[in-house]
């Protein structure tokens, strides 16, 4: 192609005023904040994706925008030394006598080749913290300012030799060519005689990654470049939508939310990403939110090489936020098209108001969260959202389910969002709880009624009828339907592995667990595994599995918990007590503790353990409290805390029939008389 001569751009556009971020695909995240922290001072930025036109060569274009580029600014890092477009870049660069700046964030020692275009620029170091620290200095330096704060020339990692070091390095290296033409010829020789495949060696790495099915595609937590920065539950609401339309394309294998936003804010690197998670492709992307107007950037890259697949910048208003995200997993399933699927991305509009949307957006953020603080601000923002837009099935089957949350959160919830009056003061668990109730049926109701091809208005209704309701037979039947309108969401999965281990299919439940570990491989469904396993007596089984979880996610409320339920079990009490010390919720720690000291025979420390234990948790452990007196063989005091469970609908007790900690109990009248309760066969 020709090259541009003047100071503007082929479209007229003025790009020699922009400055040409080069970056590998695994630096997209810094790249992007650099892109945004730049463009907030008011210095015009050409970044990839964003800036390719629609329907223009993605190389044409970059060469383009090089060429009449002010500088170009480069994230160095060892993905970019790696990456043999990064290095054209920097070439091309040079070549128009552009200046270099360069953005260092490790110690990776520089080729020869970049060496040679960088050696004579400076570089700001961003390797001892976060990007952030540096911007000043960056935009001091793009601005033509003399800052050298924290900057200097680019170096070599090590001393140049000394001339008898050159003469010794020359020798080396007239061995080492020596051996490499000998390799060389040797392997010729294998190939040509048939003892070596051509292909064996130059494929190591696909070879590595053998168990990868092509048809796979994680979906990162876009990044919200918002001016702000108060955007992210836009922009983690878009890549959940995104991933849920995907997981309904038929033969597509997508990693569900928990495992693609295991790597929000860390520097882990795509490559390794896509290996963790057992992918092909991913699919990163940010979102800028202004008023009523949204820019959506999105690419899509094969992990194991780093190209592009394909990449797309949206402008649009608010009101297409669905149609962005139905049009981006259309791209995606069209570019992976030829080689793998052979369908369409379905497509959804949940709701006609923008600001119902949002709100519903907010909440699952809290959700997520999962403290009590948060499930309340949830509630309150689902409530809006189902007043401002009342046929939003989706908010609905989220009301309902939240309303089914084993915590004791709703004593604050109905008195505080519920002000009690002289008529209805909400002063016991009874009135809460036949609140409670009322309205996750109403909810659920309304979920089933205006999206009954929803597999999230099922998966609500049967959470309903399971745990506020003790409505096995029917809870099982609606998660049977949820699972057969979405059999690759691992979310429903994991709860039908629950519901099967609950009513004692204990190989089902596991089988189901299994499952959906495969569908989000950094999921929670390794405390359900464990859990199977403990009860099936694979004791040692259900200790790593459960390790594995606390490894993953070391602040998950209970994991630590129940792991020093496993270690007792095993006989290991000091352990045990060790484990406990690290649980994140207090009062799974009050509950544990005078388990741990009774195992180890300090029985007057467990008196006092279990006496502020039941002080304190009363409301909300019952269940719990009733194992310190079941290990304790004091089946009166055992029965008691089960009864006040009951009364209290802890939803510890639904998984009374196969806890083992009341194995001893099971032949005795009052046990098979609260399963009848319960509505749990025996």
């Amino acid at each position: 192609m020709a090259e541009a001569g003047g100071s503007e751009s082929k479209d007229g556009s003025g790009a020699a005023s922009k400055v040409f971020i080069s970056y590998a695909s695994q630096d997209a995240a810094v790249a992007n904040s650099v892109c945004a922290a730049l463009e907030a001072a008011e210095l015009a930025c050409w970044i990839a994706p964003r800036d390719v036109r629609a329907g223009e060569s993605y190389a044409a274009e970059i060469v383009q925008a090089i060429n009449s580029c002010r500088m170009l600014l480069l994230v160095l890092s060892k993905s970019a030394i790696d990456s043999p477009h990064v290095l054209r870049e920097v070439e091309r660069a040079s070549s128009k006598k552009r200046p270099v700046l360069s953005i260092r964030m490790d110690a990776s020692e520089l080729p020869p080749d970049l060496e040679y275009f960088l050696s004579a620029n400076h570089w700001l170091d961003a390797s001892s913290g976060p990007i952030e620290k540096i911007f000043p200095a960056l935009i001091a330096a793009v601005q033509g300012r003399s800052s050298t704060a924290g900057s200097a020339p680019l170096r070599p990692a090590a001393p140049r030799p000394s001339r008898s070091g050159a003469k010794r390095a020359l020798i080396a290296l007239s061995v080492l060519l020596a051996v490499l033409l000998c390799l060389a010829g040797a392997r010729f020789w294998l190939q040509k005689s048939g003892r070596l495949g051509t292909s064996a060696g130059a494929n190591a790495s696909a070879a590595a990654q053998g168990a990868v099915n092509d048809k796979s595609i994680a979906v990162l937590p876009f990044i919200d470049m918002s001016e702000k920065h108060d955007q992210e539950y836009f922009s983690d609401g878009m890549s959940e939508e995104i991933i849920d339309l995907l997981v309904k394309v038929p033969g597509l294998t997508v990693p569900a939310r928990t495992s693609s936003f295991y790597f929000k804010g860390k520097s882990t690197q795509i490559p390794e990403i896509a290996r963790e998670l057992g992918v092909a492709h991913v699919l990163e992307g940010s979102v800028r939110k202004s008023g009523e107007h949204l820019r959506v950037t999105a690419q899509l890259v094969r992990a194991d090489n780093g190209y592009h697949l394909w990449s797309e910048t949206y402008d649009r208003q608010l009101d297409d936020v669905f149609k962005t995200q139905d049009e981006i997993a259309g791209a995606v399933v069209k570019a992976l098209k030829v080689s793998l699927l052979q369908t369409e991305a379905p497509s959804v509009r949940p709701t006609t108001s923008n600001e119902a949307y949002e709100l519903y957006l907010q909440a699952r953020t809290l959700i997520n969260h999962a403290t009590s603080d948060d499930t309340l601000k949830a509630y309150a923002y689902l409530k809006q959202a189902v007043s401002l837009d009342p046929k939003f099935a989706l908010a609905w089957a989220s009301l309902a389910a939240i309303l089914t949350r084993d915590n004791a959160d709703w004593f604050l919830v109905f008195n505080h969002v519920h002000a009690p009056t002289p008529d209805n003061p909400l002063e016991d668990w009874g009135s809460i709880w036949a609140q409670v109730r009322a309205e996750a049926h109403v909810a659920a109701e309304q979920a089933i009624t205006l999206g009954p091809e929803l597999a999230e208005s099922h998966a609500a209704m049967a959470q309903v009828l399971a745990y506020l309701d003790w409505d096995w037979s029917a809870a099982d039947a609606e998660l049977k339907r949820a699972l057969a309108l979405a059999p690759s969401d691992a979310r429903i999965t994991l709860g039908a592995a629950d519901m099967a281990l609950n009513l004692g299919r204990i190989p089902e439940g596991l089988q189901l667990a299994q499952r959906a570990a495969a569908l989000d491989p950094l999921g929670h469904a390794l405390g359900t595994i464990s859990w199977g396993q403990y009860v099936s007596g694979a004791l040692n089984e259900a200790l790593a599995s459960r390790r594995k979880e606390i490894e993953l996610y070391p602040t998950a409320s209970g994991a630590h918990f129940q792991y020093a339920m496993l270690l007792l079990s095993g006989g290991q009490p000091q352990a045990a007590l060790a484990e406990l010390g690290l649980e994140t919720l207090a009062p799974f720690r009050d509950v544990g503790l005078p388990l741990a000291l009774d195992a180890l025979g300090r029985r007057g420390d467990a008196d006092h353990a279990i006496a502020l234990a039941e002080q304190k948790d009363a409301n909300g452990m019952a269940y719990q409290i009733a194992y310190i007196y079941a290990r304790r063989n004091d089946s009166e005091r055992t029965f008691y805390w089960l009864q006040r469970a009951y009364d209290q609908h802890d939803g510890g007790l639904a998984t009374l029939k196969i806890d083992p900690v009341f194995q001893n109990l099971r032949q005795d009248r009052r046990f098979k008389g609260l399963l009848q309760k319960m509505r749990l066969p025996e």
